[in-house]
């Protein structure tokens, strides 16, 4: 695809958060259908609470589609408490597994052969999976060259004049999708930098002095030294 000034702009962030950091080697699961559960259970926690809730459902036996549609709800919900809100997470991977049942004889690979313009609609039509978790599905359990726009992303597209505050989720996504290559690696690995640099540095307190990312702020912006 012809390089366009903003592409090459985001290419270069990607470097030097590649250099910085090094792979992230996302999404850490053992199979594809424990990547979507925990694209379910990382709603408005920490990573480390969904590791344990996915370590409890794993002991349980109640894994796969099949263990997770068979279970009591409030059985389910006991064994993912460590992920919060743990009683409608429960609820929505059972919608999730009925929906893969239904419409894909429980096989995610099967699922993750459909069409992007047509599986995407259906992960939305799902209820509680919103855009990030939809596209996170797509991207890391899925293979597809799509971009998942999270609090981090928007964050550093923001301080870098990128993005205005409150841009619609499509908008930014379009960014990504528009000015790089439809390449699924190389999606996985820059939004999983952004979330590593979004932790470190770009926080609602930023830390820019020793960012990666420092070169590219606005000149003028109040947040360089």
């Amino acid at each position: 695809m012809p390089q366009t000034a903003t592409g090459r702009r985001f290419l270069s962030l990607y470097r030097h958060l590649f250099r910085h950091f090094g792979p992230q080697r996302w999404w850490p699961a053992r199979s594809r259908f424990e990547v979507i559960v925990g694209a379910i259970l990382t709603q408005n926690t920490a990573w480390a609470n969904v590791e344990r809730a996915i370590a409890a459902m794993r002991g349980a036996r109640l894994l796969n589609p099949r263990g997770i549609d068979a279970a009591p709800q409030e059985q389910l919900a006991q064994l993912i408490r460590s992920s919060g809100y743990y009683n409608m997470k429960a609820k929505r991977l059972k919608q999730f597994t009925q929906f893969l049942l239904t419409r894909y004889g429980g096989s995610v690979q099967r699922m993750c052969r459909t069409e992007l313009q047509r599986l995407r609609p259906e992960l939305l039509g799902i209820s509680g999976i919103g855009e990030e978790t939809a596209d996170s599905i797509l991207l890391y359990a899925g293979g597809r060259p799509i971009f998942v726009v999270d609090a981090y992303t928007r964050r550093v597209l923001e301080r870098h004049g990128l993005s205005a505050e409150k841009t619609p989720y499509g908008e930014i996504q379009s960014l990504f999708t528009t000015h790089l290559p439809a390449n699924p690696t190389l999606f996985n690995e820059y939004h999983a930098l952004l979330v590593a640099v979004g932790k470190t540095y770009c926080r609602k307190t930023p830390h820019c002095g020793s960012c990666p990312l420092r070169y590219d702020l606005p000149k003028g912006s109040p947040l360089l030294p």
